[in-house]
C-alpha cells in the first residue's frame, strides 16, 4: 500500500510538471497567445491609402479624392441607449439598423465590421460630436473619387467594392473585403499603379470602448502608401468643348497628336456624369445607368465597329501605290455604269488626287481590282484569293483588323476580311473580286473603330508611320514623373506616295465639306458615310477624318455622328470646330455659323453640297 501511495503521488507530480512546462511555454516562450488574448481589447484600424490622382496633359486635375467615413461596429461592445435617436442621427430606418446589426454579428461579435459605408464629410460633421454616446462604434476614414468636370466618364472608368469573385481570383492576396478597385477605363488599366498600399494601426480600448492609445507603442502598426498619380494625354479644355458639341447626339470623337500618338480628345456620346458613380448612391445610380437604353457604359470610340465608308479610299490608294499596280498621276476613264454600287461622282477621267477629291466609287473599284487581280495565277478564283490575302495583310499594317494596343480595357479590333474569311462563307475557289468589291469603298464586311480611323489620319499626317495611341503619358511617384515609352510603327508605305493623298484630301474638304473649311487653317480631310445597318433608319452615320495644319500637323481627328447623313454635314463641321479650337484657342466667326449649327444638331435640314 505504501508503494502504491508513492506511485500515485509521483504521477500527480509528473502531471503537474507537464502543466507547468506547458504554461511556461505559453506565457513566456510563446508570446503569440498573449497577443491573441490582448486582441479582445484591440481594434485594428485600417488605414486606406490615397488613390493616385489623375491629371490632364497640362497638369489640371481631372480626378481627385474626397474624404468619406465608414462607421464601424464591434457588436460585443455596442451600447445604444436609444435606438430611435440613433437611427435619426444616422438617417437610417429601424429595419436598416436591425439588418446592419445582424450582419455585423454574423461576421463576428468581437471583430470590427462596417455598419454604414461612405458617410460624406458633411454627414460626418453632423454626427461626430454625438458618437461618444454610443460605445462599440468608431470611424474609419477613407476616400471616394471626385471629378473636377463631368467629362471622360467611359475613359476614366469607375471604382467599386471588390466582390467575392474578385477576392477568389486575387492571386496577389492584396484585396480584402471592403476594398475598392478599378472596374473600367483607366481606373482598371492602371489599378496596380493607383491603388497604393493599405496600412493598419492597432488601438487599445477599455470595456467602455474608450481609446487607450496605440497597442505596444505602435510596434505592429504599418503606414499606408499612397498610389501613384497618372498624367494623361487629354486636353481637358478641348475635351469639354467636344462634349459640349455632342450634347443630344450619338457618336464619338478621337483626336490624336500625330507626332506622339497622344490622345487629345476621346469622346463617346451619350455618356453620364462620372460623379454619379461616387458615394453612397453608387448602387442606385449604377443600376439607372446600366439600364439606360442609350447604352451609356459602351465606349463608342474604342468598341463601336462601323463600316468605314469613303474614308477607306485613302488606304486603298496607298496599298495600290505600294503594290505598284497604279501610278498617282495615271489617268483612266471612270464610267459610272454600276447602279448597284452607286456613285456621287460623275463619269470622267480621274487620277488619284481627283478620285479622292470627288470620292469616286468607280475609280476606287478599279484601283482595288488591280490589287486583287494581278494575274499571279491563271485560275481567276485562285488569283483573287492570292490578291485578297496580300490586300488584307497590307491593310492590317495600317492598324486595322486588330486592337491598336490602347491603354484601356475592352478595345475592339474591327474586321479585315481575308481569304480564309471568304473561303469559310463561300467555299474555296468559289468566289472572286466581283463578289467582294464593296470593300473597295469601305463597305461590306470591313469594320473599323473611330480610334483606328483617327490613327489612320495620324499615319497620313506622319507620311507612313504612327506611335501606338495612348491616354497616359507618365506616372508620378513621390514627385517624380516617369514618362512612358510607346512603339513607333511603320506601315511600309513610301513618303512619296503621300503627295497625291495630301492633295486629294485638301481638295476633298473644299469639294465635299465646304462648311468645314477654315480660311487661314488648311484642313486635309476625307468625308465618309457609314451604313447604319438598320433599314428603318432614314440616315446613315456621318464620318469625317482629317488632320491639320498641312505642314507639321499637330492634330489628327475622326468624328462619327450617328444617323446624321453625309460626312461633310455633321461630322465635317464638328471636326473643323474642334481643330480650330485646338489650333487657335477660339472659334473665329465666318460666313456660316458652324458652332450654332452643330449645337442645334438638326442635320437633316438641308442636302449636302
Amino acid at each position: 500500500m505504501e508503494n502504491r501511495r508513492y506511485i500515485v503521488q509521483g504521477i500527480f507530480v509528473f502531471i503537474g510538471l507537464i502543466f507547468l512546462i506547458k504554461l511556461f511555454a505559453l506565457q513566456v516562450a510563446d508570446r503569440s497567445y498573449e497577443f491573441k488574448a490582448e486582441r479582445n481589447i484591440i481594434h485594428p484600424i485600417i488605414e486606406y491609402p490615397f488613390r493616385g490622382l489623375i491629371y490632364d496633359r497640362n497638369g489640371e486635375t481631372i480626378v481627385y479624392n474626397d474624404p468619406i467615413y465608414d462607421l464601424m461596429i464591434v457588436p460585443r461592445d455596442a451600447y445604444i441607449p436609444d435606438t430611435t435617436a440613433f437611427c435619426e442621427l444616422l438617417g437610417i430606418t429601424p429595419s436598416e439598423f436591425e439588418e446592419n446589426i445582424q450582419t455585423a454579428r454574423k461576421y463576428s461579435s468581437v471583430k470590427p465590421s462596417t455598419f454604414i459605408k461612405k458617410i460624406s464629410q458633411e454627414e460626418y460633421a453632423k454626427i461626430q460630436d454625438q458618437l461618444y454616446n454610443y460605445n462599440g462604434f468608431f470611424v474609419n476614414a477613407r476616400t471616394v473619387r471626385k471629378y473636377a468636370t463631368p467629362i471622360l466618364a467611359n475613359e476614366l472608368g469607375y471604382i467599386a467594392e471588390v466582390d467575392k469573385d474578385e477576392l477568389e481570383k486575387d492571386t496577389s492576396d492584396y484585396y480584402r473585403s471592403g476594398d475598392f478597385s478599378g472596374k473600367t477605363g483607366l481606373e482598371r488599366f492602371y489599378e496596380n499603379d493607383m491603388r497604393g498600399q493599405r496600412g493598419v494601426s492597432y488601438k487599445m480600448v477599455n470595456v467602455r470602448g474608450i481609446d487607450k492609445g496605440s497597442f505596444k507603442g505602435g510596434e505592429y502598426d504599418t503606414a499606408s502608401v499612397p498610389g501613384k498619380n497618372i498624367i494623361t494625354t487629354i486636353n481637358s479644355e478641348l475635351q469639354t468643348y467636344a462634349e459640349r458639341l455632342f450634347v443630344g447626339k450619338r457618336g464619338s470623337v478621337v483626336a490624336i497628336e500625330p507626332a506622339t500618338g497622344e490622345i487629345l480628345v476621346m469622346l463617346s456620346s451619350p455618356s453620364y456624369d462620372p460623379n454619379s458613380l461616387s458615394g453612397r448612391d453608387f448602387s442606385n445610380n449604377f443600376e439607372l445607368i446600366a439600364r439606360d437604353t442609350n447604352n451609356l457604359l459602351f465606349n463608342r470610340a474604342t468598341m463601336a465597329q462601323y463600316p468605314p465608308g469613303s474614308i477607306f479610299k485613302t488606304v486603298q490608294a496607298l496599298v495600290a501605290l505600294d503594290k505598284n499596280v497604279i501610278k498617282a498621276d495615271e489617268q483612266f476613264f471612270a464610267q459610272v455604269v454600276d447602279s448597284r454600287m452607286g456613285d456621287h461622282a460623275p463619269s470622267g477621267y480621274y487620277d488619284m488626287a481627283k478620285g479622292l477629291e470627288f470620292s469616286s466609287n468607280t475609280y476606287f473599284l478599279e484601283v482595288m481590282r488591280r490589287v486583287v487581280n494581278q494575274g499571279k495565277d491563271p485560275n481567276f478564283f485562285v488569283d483573287s484569293e492570292i490578291g485578297l490575302a496580300e490586300w488584307s495583310q497590307a491593310i492590317e499594317k495600317f492598324g486595322f483588323g486588330n486592337p491598336l494596343g490602347l491603354d484601356l480595357p475592352g478595345e475592339k479590333g474591327g474586321n479585315v476580311p481575308d481569304t480564309a474569311y471568304y473561303n469559310r462563307i463561300h467555299g474555296k475557289h468559289r468566289w472572286a473580286y466581283s463578289g467582294i468589291r464593296s470593300l473597295a469603298i469601305g463597305q461590306g464586311e470591313v469594320l473599323v473603330t473611330p480610334l483606328q480611323v483617327a490613327n489612320l489620319a495620324a499615319i497620313i499626317a506622319n507620311r507612313g508611320s504612327y506611335i501606338t495611341p495612348h491616354l497616359v503619358k507618365g506616372i508620378e511617384e513621390n514627385g517624380v514623373t516617369k514618362n512612358l515609352e510607346f512603339e513607333k510603327i511603320s506601315t511600309g508605305s513610301h513618303d512619296e506616295y503621300y503627295d497625291a493623298i495630301y492633295e486629294g484630301m485638301a481638295r476633298a474638304v473644299k469639294r465635299t465639306a465646304p462648311r468645314a473649311v477654315i480660311n487661314d487653317i488648311e484642313i486635309l480631310g476625307k468625308t465618309g458615310t457609314a451604313e447604319n445597318g438598320v433599314k428603318d433608319e432614314s440616315l446613315d452615320h456621318s464620318v469625317f477624318m482629317a488632320f491639320a495644319p498641312r505642314e507639321n500637323p499637330t492634330i489628327a481627328i475622326a468624328v462619327y455622328v450617328e444617323n446624321s447623313g453625309f460626312g461633310g454635314r455633321a461630322a465635317g463641321m464638328t471636326a473643323s470646330l474642334i481643330i480650330e479650337k485646338y489650333l487657335r484657342g477660339y472659334i473665329k466667326k465666318n460666313w456660316y455659323n458652324r458652332e450654332a449649327y452643330v449645337l442645334k444638331g438638326d442635320f437633316i435640314d438641308e442636302t449636302d453640297n
